[in-house]
């Protein structure tokens, strides 16, 4: 349900802006003394009380950046998800139990650095297949944002799991898939662009669903404890307990007490949690450009223009050679995009100051990424990256790429028929978690 005071927040008790020419009068006097503080700190400015209250309204009422956080879900499961289908054949290899790295020798590392891998519980082939399978299931379901809130815990561990058991065969590119697979458990990204959100926005039976996933995942969860298979994974156990907790403290609330202050609450708690991961996330992103830009900047190659021309000349990272021959040839070519890789990478995160540059950056970093990727021969750090960016997209831009996909979807031929996922403005934003 919309919410008035979005738009016009309500002004607290003798909160009203006195004119300065009825200072004089009873009435002003009045309004004006709860505007003193008792310690004769001096006044609060009515502009900045107002300020204030719209802000924290906004963070606790609003889940903000819907249209990024889908983004960053779909962008990020289905890089996860071609990644394992391109595998499939090496899976044994990469992350079996018969594979280079050992299961002995995998359960030891993890048993040094306390990690979690679920494929450490077993060295069953059968247990290996099944882990790989949901893996590539939780992926496609995250795609789709079917049951999120469930499928993103799934997705996490399939991510961890995999990454953490044969942690000498991933890039640059996995350590992003891993952050970002533990922050989109925390956020509400299935808000537009998601089956959860056409569930939502249609009138139904009682869900039967969810309780039932709820049940299963509950179940298998205190079978992986009592058996003794979560030693060293205590962070990660309290953190799968306590979302399991919450999404069933969520649909008892949902289910028994709609519209109660309970209700409310739960809402602004996961609007606050979701806001903060977004924050995370976005921080996260620059912290990985300055990191790489300031450490750039220190090696002589990169001092000197040079940098790019070395990769090019190895057979690892040039799945074409004559375009990459062709590139390297060009000495001018090679350090302006030596130098402009660096410029980029420092200056993003100052940029996000002025919209207009950050917008012009962002571009630029994207298309740094798809050249990543057909010359260097490195798809899926580049998917990767992309899907990172894409937390800091115009939500204008969204929209109308989303509006540009409904219209497509209508030349097609008649079927069943979708509901609007579009929002136009912020008060039309969802206040229940969806999922």
């Amino acid at each position: 349900m919309e919410r008035r005071e979005d738009r016009h927040p309500a002004r607290p008790p003798r909160a009203a802006v006195v004119d300065r020419h009825s200072g004089g009068s009873a009435r002003g006097r009045r309004q004006q003394g709860p505007r003193h503080r008792p310690d004769g700190g001096g006044s609060v400015k009515p502009s900045q009380e107002r300020k204030l209250s719209r802000a924290v309204q906004r963070v606790t009422a609003t889940a903000l950046g819907p249209y990024q956080s889908a983004v960053v879900r779909i962008g990020f499961g289905a890089t996860w998800l071609l990644f394992l289908l391109s595998e499939i054949r090496n899976r044994h290899e990469l992350y079996g139990p018969d594979g280079p790295w050992s299961w002995e020798m995998g359960g030891e590392l993890i048993a040094d650095n306390n990690a979690f891998s679920v494929l450490l519980w077993s060295d069953s082939t059968l247990w290996f297949e099944f882990v790989y399978g949901v893996c590539v299931l939780s992926s496609l379901l995250m795609v789709l944002g079917w049951r999120t809130r469930a499928v993103s815990v799934l997705f996490m561990v399939g991510v961890l799991s995999l990454q953490n058991r044969s942690i000498f065969v991933g890039d640059g590119g996995d350590n992003v898939v891993h952050l970002m697979a533990v922050y989109l458990v925390m956020t509400r990204c299935a808000q537009v662009w998601s089956l959860d959100a056409r569930r939502a926005g249609r009138t139904s039976a009682r869900d039967r669903t969810g309780p039932v996933l709820w049940s299963v995942l509950g179940a298998l969860l205190f079978v992986g404890t009592v058996l003794g298979r979560t030693d060293g994974d205590t962070w990660i156990m309290i953190l799968f307990w306590g979302v399991w907790t919450a999404q069933g403290l969520w649909w008892a609330v949902n289910r028994y007490a709609p519209g109660s202050q309970p209700r409310t609450l739960l809402d602004v708690l996961a609007n606050l949690v979701h806001n903060a991961a977004l924050a995370v996330i976005m921080a996260e992103v620059c912290v990985i450009y300055a990191t790489a830009g300031w450490y750039k900047i220190q090696g002589s190659r990169w001092q000197d223009g040079t940098a790019l021309y070395y990769p090019l000349k190895l057979d690892y990272f040039t799945p074409w050679p004559a375009l990459s021959g062709l590139l390297a040839s060009g000495g001018v070519v090679v350090m302006l995009l030596t130098y402009g890789t660096v410029i980029v990478q420092v200056a993003f995160p100052f940029t996000l100051f002025n919209r207009r540059v950050k917008n012009v950056l962002l571009v630029i970093m994207m298309l740094e990424h798809a050249g990543i990727a057909v010359l260097l021969g490195l798809p899926f750090f580049s998917m990767a990256m992309i899907a990172a960016d894409a937390v800091f997209l115009p939500t204008g831009f969204l929209i109308g790429l989303g509006a540009l996909v409904v219209r497509r979807r209508d030349r097609l031929p008649a079927g069943s028929a979708v509901p609007s996922q579009l929002r136009r403005s912020s008060e039309d934003e969802p206040r229940t978690l969806v999922g």
